[in-house]
């Protein structure tokens, strides 16, 4: 092909692609507008652009490219601030990657997920301001509701730690229930009927009492308890005689017997689904079903999923194991500093003379020889010895002299080097997980086989050179990291080889291996893997050579000094330690064998006594007053059985509604038989109101004395706090009179709710 070909077909090759560019001149121009960096403006003219000319699939492709780099640049600043909780930048991105692709399906689901979140975040702060407020059925119930979308919420978690840590300071104790259920009570009975006692308690405390059928009511009871909580005293009193108890409402019980056909027929059961963050279900099933003693356990290990059906108190108790286990594992960066200091020194100087001279029959099957310019014939064959001149290596019989080519060499060779190589990798690795580090080189080895009647084969096999390290760290909950280091660090010798011209290599290593325990942040340093080696050599004209002084015109010297050292410097640095939790050290109750889960059965401290009711069903009933729990409004004083009067009552009034800084009065009036008036206390919340009466005090309640007489009233003078707002909340803990020279406990009233408006 010739020149002027070539030329017209490369310059009709530009004018096909000048032509191609400028048939596309749309495509020209939007990438012009997106270099000048209007991308919103250039993505609605390209779309407008391509709906105009839907056949230039060239101009579509760009589009399709730019919409989907822009749709993504704005869902990563979504997830970024929704990770952050700005949730309505999150939404702004979102709403902006939307009007890029209105289809896209992580832009739709993001919205949604940024809504959720945002609802979760709302019941979380209503379960702290529940929390804060001293009502911990609602902070429980607000915080678990956001746990069940979002297990690792963490606003929702702090709030349920701080309900378990608040439940693991006070008294082991369950929570007395609000009505008849919370009253004191002092009971004695000796051999009476079941059926007397349940008609005692239930005149005496407005219980109803429903018996299942094969209830026996005629069964013995001796019950002494003076000053308990009628709820305490009754769970003591069915397990005594193998019942049980369902709660109806605040004031209505089923008593059944306590056999498993009769908890198959009453016990209600409940499902829970964890998900997982952390914990493998597997193990997770494993701990449930050893220590709840659950049977009913299913798992999704797709989803990490672990749904288990149990009695509520089983459930509970699984929750907590649960959150003990499904704990982020600890991990660690280790910041390794690897040096290989070395220095080398050669020193070569001299003549070097053949070591051998000779004077033999030649072989005349010599067929490659080379004769030189000098007339010097060379024989490949004979080892590359040099021989005279004008020889013809073909005929036969030649006797002649030779010498080892070369017949004289100068050495004239000093070399002085140094290296200092670093090594500064950072891995970040999971507890007691190994982590591998290789700096260096694969080189080949091959190896042949060979085989009869097939032919020789060759596989090839890789040596791995240079720095190998290895690392297991073991973090402790002390911040401390206990590493097991390998390291090895290894060199090419020099090369080797083999049979059928195969290469082997020899290779120089030094390794050191060992187990130790740093702090967080600490560095050590590994180092003593010394090299030193010194060698000397000569090649020396025999006789001559050995001559003091001119010796050395007659030898060859070769000194070699090399001198390496390794040197590691290691430093873990903890990432994520196991964040221990608050009740993890703490004894928890776990129930018993037959009723897993359930509270422990103790009985609590009551107030003061209160005066002797009446008697009735075999036994006396000594004692029922109000507790100082919320209870509910205290009746009207009426006559008791057996003719003595009812305990007085106590209520409690505040206004309605009052303004920050405005004073206001709290009003208690006891109602009942005239008697000498007592004691009070009377507790407040402090954020929210202040006492003017004894501001010196401070603490959360006021100590008061009830007036004497039946009219009596006490009135005790507090302000709102400025800048106060919400609820505040007033209750009587504990109130005595003397009502015919003897002490007296009277019902205590509800607390009430004060509300500052601003």
């Amino acid at each position: 092909m010739s020149a002027s070909l070539i030329a017209r077909l490369l310059l009709s090759l530009c004018f096909l692609l000048l032509a191609a560019c400028a048939a596309n001149p749309a495509l020209e121009e939007s990438r012009k507008a997106f270099a000048n960096g209007a991308a919103e403006a250039a993505l609605r003219d390209l779309q407008a652009r391509v709906e105009a000319d839907p056949r230039n699939l060239e101009l579509r492709s760009y589009w399709l490219r730019q919409r989907d780099g822009l749709t993504l640049r704005q869902l990563a600043l979504a997830d970024q601030a929704r990770s952050a909780g700005r949730f309505d930048e999150a939404e702004a991105a979102l709403t902006l990657a939307r009007q890029f692709d209105p289809r896209h399906p992580r832009v739709v689901a993001g919205l949604a997920q940024v809504e959720a979140q945002r609802r979760r975040q709302q019941q979380a702060q209503a379960a702290g301001q529940a929390l804060a407020r001293g009502d911990r059925v609602g902070a429980e119930a607000a915080a678990r509701s956001v746990l069940a979308g979002d297990p690792a919420h963490p606003v929702a978690r702090a709030v349920i730690r701080q309900l378990e840590e608040q439940a693991a300071a006070r008294d082991p104790l369950p929570q007395a229930l609000r009505g008849p259920l919370a009253r004191v009570v002092t009971l004695e009975f000796r051999d009476a009927p079941l059926r007397s006692v349940l008609e005692v308690l239930a005149r005496e405390s407005g219980l109803n009492f429903v018996l299942d059928k094969d209830v026996r009511p005629e069964a013995k009871v001796s019950l002494f308890v003076r000053k308990s909580p009628i709820d305490e005293v009754l769970r003591l009193l069915l397990l005594t005689q193998q019942l049980e108890r369902k709660l109806l409402n605040e004031n209505s019980v089923l008593v059944y017997p306590n056999t498993p056909a009769k908890q198959k027929d009453y016990q209600e059961l409940v499902t829970r689904s964890f998900y997982l963050a952390n914990a493998d279900p597997r193990q997770a099933m494993a701990m449930i079903k050893q220590m709840v003693k659950t049977k009913d356990l299913f798992v999704e290990e797709k989803l990490n999923l672990l749904v288990m059906k149990d009695t509520p108190e089983a459930v509970r108790l699984a929750e907590r194991l649960i959150a003990g286990l499904d704990l982020a594992e600890p991990e660690v960066m280790l910041e390794v500093e690897v040096m290989e200091i070395s220095r080398n020194k050669l020193l070569e100087l001299g003549l070097r003379f053949p070591d051998q001279v000779g004077y033999g029959l030649l072989q005349p099957t010599t067929t490659s020889a080379v004769t030189t310019t000098t007339g010097t014939t060379i024989s490949q064959n004979l080892g590359g010895q040099l021989l005279p001149g004008n020889i013809n290596l073909r005929e036969t019989g030649a006797m002649l002299p030779y010498v080892a080519n070369p017949g004289l060499l100068l050495n004239l060779k000093d070399q002085d080097g140094s290296a200092n190589l670093l090594a500064n990798p950072r891995i970040r690795v999971r507890n007691r997980d190994k982590a591998r580090i290789h700096i260096g080189e694969k080189l080949p080895v091959f190896t042949t086989t060979s085989t009869a009647n097939v032919g020789v084969s060759a596989s090839v096999n890789y040596l791995d050179v240079g720095l190998k390290l290895e690392v297991e760290p073991s973090v402790h909950l002390d911040e401390e990291v206990a590493i097991k280091v390998n390291l090895e660090v290894s060199s090419i010798v020099k090369e080797v080889l083999g049979p059928s011209s195969s290469l082997a290599y020899q290779v120089g290593t030094r390794s050191a291996a060992t187990s130790l325990r740093l702090k967080d942040g600490e560095t050590q340093v590994l180092a003593g893997l010394i090299s030193d080696e010194e060698r000397s050599s000569a090649n020396r004209l025999p006789g001559l050579g050995s001559m003091p002084g001119l010796g050395r015109l007659f030898s060859s010297q070769k000194d070699v000094e090399n001198k390496t050292e390794i040197v590691l410097l290691i430093t873990p640095r903890v990432v994520r330690n196991v964040v221990q939790p608050s009740l993890a050290s703490a004894t928890q109750p776990a129930g018993t064998e037959g009723a897993v889960g359930a509270m422990p059965l103790l009985l609590g401290s009551a107030g003061a006594a209160a005066v002797p009711l009446g008697a009735g069903g075999g036994g006396r009933v000594l004692a029922l007053a109000g507790a100082g729990g919320p209870a509910a409004p205290a009746p009207a004083p009426a006559p008791a059985p057996g003719g003595e009067l009812a305990p007085p009552a106590l209520e409690l009034s505040t206004p309605e509604r009052v303004a920050p800084g405005e004073p206001f009065a709290v009003t208690l009036r006891l109602s009942g038989p005239a008697g000498e008036g007592g004691p009070v206390l009377l507790a407040y919340d402090t954020r929210q109101v202040e006492p003017l009466d004894q501001p010196g005090e401070g603490g959360d309640a006021l100590a008061l004395r009830l007036p004497a007489g039946d009219s009596g009233v006490l009135t005790a003078r507090f302000r709102a706090r400025p800048g106060a707002a919400g609820e505040a909340p007033f209750s009587v803990l504990s109130a005595q009179v003397r009502l015919g020279g003897q002490p007296v406990s009277p019902l205590l009233p509800a607390p009430v709710h004060l509300q500052i408006v601003p």
